[in-house]
């Protein structure tokens, strides 16, 4: 069966471009088409006047399986929470009973639907055993999940050995039964390690964080005699890195052309004192920028949230004005296409996975640039619904 959505506001296109007046049809979970104008077709209609409709947001970087830990530690930094050996994190994980995880799992992923999240993209420790913990934690969830999976193996980054035997097969299982591979850090890999994760994850996605901290970015100095940018590039070649946040102009410069995306997270980088990555910057060098909220165990997994604070925070340390508009964009079609996700945008083809605002919401009306009001006044009272393959979300 097919919907129109009549007489709506939207945002349409990869550009978001604002249409005041216009339709959506749905046809089998996608948009057959989306236009300006009036409806004149044989669907079945909903009228949506009291609406603008932006596409679903995409929450590009989470760590959902601490959200058991929300807060412990709050007054400690990068390594002390979060450091894949020896981290705070760690300790909580292996204390925790696998039914108490995905109970709290789920929670999360229900509360990025009710703030307009219909899919998120999760780095999962704790090889098959993490992975599988996800799914079954989700399951019967419409929102959609890329799962990055991982294997617990860290090294010296200045030995010259590569996985072992039975770490790489353990690699290629994770591989398998994943999206793709979301690796901790260069700092914690050899050179051969991040050259062999690179040929396992074949055409799957490939990820990991770099320069997030200042710790990290010295750590690799030392221990290596380069950035871990430079070495991640040279070896592992990426599909995106993560964070991103101490990164200088040259390998902000590397990243983009090298094709590779960047996924900031800026309340994780804030809440933990590594300082606000330079948005700005990359998106002067033409780098592709999505945005994630982190470690549950760090920050809300509330993107709306991310996006006022990145907006403003960047005018505060880079001394210009993002985009709204670039910003929103940040949320939807470029974390799309990052993940390679058939969602992000408001066009013929792609998944109907639409948020419903309310107009006349009283956090939001007037509204004079809808650009601006979604990146720093919308919240969850001021969405009406959200729909996720054509299909409302209860």
């Amino acid at each position: 069966m097919s919907l129109a959505i009549t007489n709506v506001s939207l945002l349409l296109g990869r550009d978001l471009e604002y249409v005041d007046q216009g339709y959506i049809e749905i046809e089998d979970g996608k948009i057959k088409s989306a236009v300006a104008g009036v409806y004149d077709g044989s669907s079945r209609k909903m009228d949506a006047k009291e609406f603008i409709i932006v596409p679903g947001l995409i929450n590009a970087h989470t760590h959902i399986g601490d959200s058991i830990a929300k807060d412990v530690a709050v007054e400690q930094r990068l390594d002390a929470r979060v450091h894949p050996v020896f981290g705070v994190k760690k300790k909580i994980l292996q204390k925790s009973l696998p039914e108490h995880l995905k109970t709290f799992i789920r929670n999360s992923a229900i509360s990025m639907m009710k703030n307009g999240i219909v899919a998120f993209a999760d780095f999962r420790e704790d090889e098959l055993e993490g992975i599988r913990l996800l799914k079954d934690a989700i399951e019967g969830l419409p929102i959609k999940c890329i799962t990055l999976g991982r294997i617990n193996y860290y090294s010296d980054p200045k030995d010259s050995a590569g996985l072992p035997p039975e770490k790489e097969e353990q690699a290629e299982e994770v591989v398998e039964l994943a999206d793709g591979l979301g690796i901790s850090g260069a700092n914690e890999n050899t050179d051969a390690t991040l050259a062999q994760y690179r040929q396992l994850a074949g055409k799957k996605l490939l990820a990991i964080h770099a320069a997030e901290s200042k710790e990290t970015v010295e750590f690799a100095k030392v221990n290596t005699g380069r950035s871990e940018v430079d070495r991640i590039m040279e070896h592992l070649r990426p599909d995106f890195v993560v964070h991103m946040t101490k990164a200088t102009e040259d390998e902000i410069s590397l990243v983009a052309k090298g094709g590779t995306g960047i996924i900031v997270c800026p309340r994780a980088n804030g809440v933990l004192g590594a300082g606000i990555p330079r948005v700005g910057q990359m998106l002067k060098q033409n780098c592709l920028v999505a945005v994630g909220t982190d470690n549950v165990m760090l920050n809300s997994p509330d993107i709306l949230r991310e996006l006022d604070y990145i907006w403003k925070a960047s005018r505060a340390t880079e001394g210009e004005m993002l985009r709204a508009q670039e910003v929103l964009k940040m949320a939807t079609i470029n974390a799309a296409q990052i993940l390679r996700l058939n969602t992000g945008c408001i066009e013929a083809g792609r998944a109907a996975d639409l948020i419903f605002i309310d107009k006349k919401h009283v956090d939001l009306y007037p509204m004079h640039d809808p650009y601006a009001s979604i990146v720093h006044r919308l919240s969850q009272s001021s969405i009406t619904g959200v729909m996720i393959d054509g299909r409302f979300v209860d």
